[in-house]
């Protein structure tokens, strides 16, 4: 087997062996991305020298005989929205064109104490704010399997990078559905865990108390051990939860015995593509044959996510932005007059189109006069999408639905229409608003080849079982090995 067909502990058995060396995996990721990526653009930086340097390290560090970390030569690419101490983060974003950190977010941390080589930066929708990532203010990335096509948004470089085994990890950020939608437009395992299981420390905001960090994976084997390498309380986050993280990696081949699935009849309606639909109905049945229940759930709040999110996460980024003012951080413009000048120039250059009307809508949702009306009003129904959910979770163990209510879209055919972009993440942004983990994993291909993800959430620090009900669905099912062909 190939090192870029080989999943992630397919990779850690042969170094662990020697079969390979540390050096060898990464210059095959190296290589691929050297040969593809001028047609995917999925990364926005590759240190080539910089990753050789970290995989020679861990070569060494084995050869000597010490202990290594879990993800010991493993290659591991960044979205961009994630702080690296000395390595240019610009969350695609103009503003933070030339912004270096002086530090490592916390999960780069612990990627380093796992021993990962961090390979590279990957493009993104500017500061997170998209569903297709041609919101970057550097390039389009394009879908490995269709490159007419967008990989999905804001984490579209990293599923991407994973997509067209250009790496076989990734990490991106979910604020609204930025890993799940782009893992099922690209055919890879993407991975939401609760909000507060994964420190946001070096994660730059965009909504605060929406966003959370996750895996990227061909499989889900590979999501656990990464989700668990990730995961662990960090004091410097106060949103950070103190409590204890399984070893999602040992127990995710453990069936569930007596699980019982939810089905939402709201997540069934029109505006759902008919192959999605029939693909996930398929997925279903193959959870049946395994002796799993499947019963009908009602979210009935759940048709006011989209307008909840988009109160309470343009609020959030209303505010967050704030500090971009050309003083503080970020990009100063050159010709102003007066202070007031060169404040608005400055944002005014360095922010993007979406951005900037994301801006206006918080700031409007804020203002004097529409806080009741707007944000307060948001904020009650957000709680009422979270108890939708908690009464589901009285009756099952996951609810699944699709991920997206279609395969991917092409490049260019939403960019225009926010309302129907907004409206790829119908089936997502209920997750965030109620703190929920969830999981997309591979679960069919369109008529025209474009791959479909089912979608699977739980309740609260269930990510252990999210994990096993769906590795038990990719044990009988071989769509997460197919592979882009580019």
């Amino acid at each position: 087997m190939s090192i870029l067909g080989a999943t992630t502990n397919e990779l850690r058995v042969r170094l662990e062996r020697g079969d390979v060396t540390s050096v060898d995996v990464t210059t095959a990721y190296l290589d691929q991305i050297a040969v593809h990526d001028a047609q995917v653009q999925a990364f926005l930086l590759v240190d080539r020298d910089a990753a050789l340097e970290q995989a020679r390290d861990v070569d060494a560090k084995r050869q000597a005989g010490h202990a290594v970390g879990k993800l010991a030569g493993v290659p591991v690419a960044l979205k961009d929205v994630v702080c690296t101490k000395g390595v240019r983060t610009t969350c695609g974003s103009r503003m933070l064109e030339n912004f270096v950190p002086p530090y490592d977010a916390h999960v780069v941390q612990r990627l380093k104490e796992a021993d990962a080589v961090l390979i590279g930066k990957t493009n993104m929708d500017e500061f997170a704010m998209g569903s297709s990532t041609e919101n970057s203010a550097y390039q389009v990335t394009k879908n490995p399997w269709d490159l007419a096509r967008t990989p999905g948004g804001s984490s579209g470089g990293s599923a991407a990078a994973v997509s067209a085994s250009m790496a076989p990890l990734a990490i991106g950020s979910d604020t609204g559905g930025s890993i799940r939608q782009p893992a099922g437009f690209c055919g890879v395992v993407g991975m939401k865990p609760t909000y507060g299981r994964i420190s946001r420390f070096g994660l730059v905001a965009y909504a605060s108390s929406l966003d959370q960090l996750g895996p990227f994976a061909s499989d889900v084997s590979g999501a656990a051990l990464l989700l668990e390498v990730m995961s662990g309380h960090d004091a410097r986050d106060s949103t950070s939860v103190n409590v204890p993280v399984p070893e999602y990696s040992r127990s995710v081949d453990e069936p569930l015995a007596g699980l019982r699935i939810g089905v939402a009849r709201e997540h069934f309606v029109e505006g759902l593509d008919r192959e999605v639909e029939a693909a996930i109905r398929t997925a279903l049945d193959v959870y049946r044959k395994l002796g799993a229940e499947v019963k009908e759930v009602s979210l009935p709040h759940s048709q006011y996510a989209v307008a909840v999110y988009y109160i309470i996460a343009p609020s959030e980024a209303s505010s967050n932005l704030a500090r971009y003012d050309g003083v503080h951080y970020g990009h100063r413009a050159k010709d102003f007059s007066n202070m007031i000048d060169m404040y608005s120039a400055s944002r005014g250059e360095g922010f993007g189109t979406e951005v900037k009307r994301r801006i206006m809508l918080g700031a409007y949702a804020l203002s004097a006069g529409y806080y009741d009306a707007y944000y307060l009003k948001a904020l009650k129904v957000r709680r009422l999408i979270r108890q939708d959910f908690d009464q589901a979770f009285q009756s099952v163990d996951v609810i699944a639905s699709p991920v997206a209510p279609t395969p991917a879209f092409k490049i260019g055919e939403l960019v225009n229409d926010p309302l129907a972009m907004y409206l790829s993440d119908i089936y997502t942004l209920s997750a965030n608003l109620a703190g929920l983990p969830g999981i997309c994993i591979p679960a069919g291909f369109s008529g025209k080849n474009l791959p479909i993800g089912l979608q699977l959430l739980a309740a609260p620090f269930q990510e252990e079982r999210l994990l096993r009900t769906a590795r038990m669905f990719e044990r009988e099912t071989d769509w997460h090995k197919q592979r882009a062909k580019l």
